[in-house]
């Protein structure tokens, strides 16, 4: 009895339907990679404006603390003044800068960003017509159109919509007056209270409240 010899088993190849299959396992995992690629692009987007925010938020507000520890009342100058929708002080030179006076003001201003925080400031002042002169600048400055304006600079700070300000006097907060109606006995509050409202967007938003107390301030204690 004679063994027949195995014929070799034919080659089999991939049928169509396994191969649309496997196309269409690989399309499906290019789309959930590209998916999560996407994701992580934009969180890292989003962690960039929020970072970016936040800088500018801490540099906004750091010229605000120093503005307000540098302001001083020397007569006649006005040391700080609202209207309800600027804010002007008088303040020194901080440590390492000028020690000449200089008028500051802030405001909220329109511009081709939306609306933003704007803080000018004005040239040394050396006399009282200087003052006078700055003073009124300042003034004028925010209630132009833009904000350019002689002799002064001014910079945009950061995005807001709205801001308030508070005066704490006799142990209680109320809302910001006029420096007329401070009395000559006491131009500067003891505190400041500031309330910006922030737009919305993927930075910062929401209300942002910042209190500040006047360095030289003594607290009583009964």
């Amino acid at each position: 009895m004679t063994r027949q010899a195995s014929r070799p088993r034919a080659a089999r190849g991939f049928t169509l339907i396994e191969l649309l299959v496997a196309v269409a396992l690989l399309a499906l995992l290019s789309l959930v990679s590209w998916r999560g690629i996407d994701s992580m692009a934009r969180a890292q987007s989003q962690i960039r404006e929020r970072a970016d925010a936040i800088l500018t938020l801490q540099g906004a507000l750091a010229q605000w603390q120093s503005d307000l520890d540098s302001t001083v009342s020397i007569a006649p100058a006005t040391a700080i003044d609202w209207n309800g929708a600027v804010l002007r002080l008088t303040r020194r030179g901080s440590a390492g800068e000028d020690p000449a006076l200089r008028v500051v003001a802030w405001t909220l201003r329109a511009d081709a960003g939306g609306t933003r925080w704007h803080r000018w400031q004005s040239p040394p002042v050396v006399s009282r017509g200087d003052w006078q002169l700055a003073w009124q600048q300042a003034a004028d400055w925010a209630e132009a159109a833009s904000g350019a304006q002689a002799g002064g600079s001014d910079v945009a700070l950061m995005p807001a919509l709205t801001w308030q300000l508070m005066y704490f006097r006799g142990d209680t907060w109320t809302q910001a007056v006029p420096a007329a109606a401070l009395g000559a006995n006491a131009p500067l509050p003891d505190g400041v209270r500031l309330v910006l409202q922030l737009p919305p967007g993927p930075g910062l938003s929401g209300t942002l409240v910042r209190d500040w107390v006047r360095p030289n301030l003594t607290v009583t204690r009964s």
